[in-house]
C-alpha cells in the first residue's frame, strides 16, 4: 500500500487491469477505476496503519497462544465470536458448502477456546478448598 504513496492510482489501476488483460471499457473495471481515482496519500496511510495495527494484534495473539496464556485464549475467544454474526447471515444469504465450512471452523474454534477458559476456571476453582472441604 505504502509503495502507491506519491503516484498516480489511477495509472497504477490502469497499469494492473492491462496486466490481467482487462478491458478497461468493462463495468467493473470503471468501477475499479473510478474508485482509483478517489484513493488519497492519507486514505493509504490510513490502510497500511489498520493493516498494521490488525496484523500485530494476531501475532500477539498466535504468540500467546503458542505462550498459553489465558489473555490470548480471551482473545481468540472474543475475536472469533465477532465474526459469526456476519457469517450466519452470510449464509442464510448466499448458502453453499464453503460458508458453512467456514461458519463450521470458526465456530469449533469459538466454542474450543470457550472450553479452555471453563476448564482453566474450574482447575482454578478447585485449587482453593471450601470451608465444607476442609472438614
Amino acid at each position: 500500500m505504502l509503495s502507491l504513496v506519491h503516484r498516480d492510482a489511477w495509472d497504477v489501476a490502469e497499469s494492473f487491469l492491462e496486466w490481467l488483460h482487462i478491458s478497461p471499457e468493462t463495468h467493473y473495471a470503471q468501477v475499479f477505476l473510478n474508485l482509483a481515482d478517489q484513493v488519497t496519500d492519507a486514505k493509504l496511510w490510513a490502510v497500511a496503519i489498520g493493516a498494521l495495527t490488525y496484523s500485530s494484534l494476531r501475532f500477539g495473539e498466535a504468540y500467546g497462544l503458542w505462550r498459553e496464556r489465558a489473555w490470548a485464549e480471551w482473545l481468540a475467544l472474543i475475536s472469533g465470536a465477532i465474526y459469526l454474526p456476519f457469517e450466519i447471515v452470510e449464509l442464510a444469504r448466499r448458502p453453499d458448502w464453503i460458508r458453512l465450512v467456514i461458519l463450521t471452523v470458526n465456530l469449533a474454534v469459538v466454542l474450543y477456546m470457550a472450553f479452555l477458559r471453563w476448564q482453566a476456571r474450574t482447575r482454578l476453582g478447585s485449587a482453593f478448598p471450601t470451608a465444607e472441604s476442609a472438614d
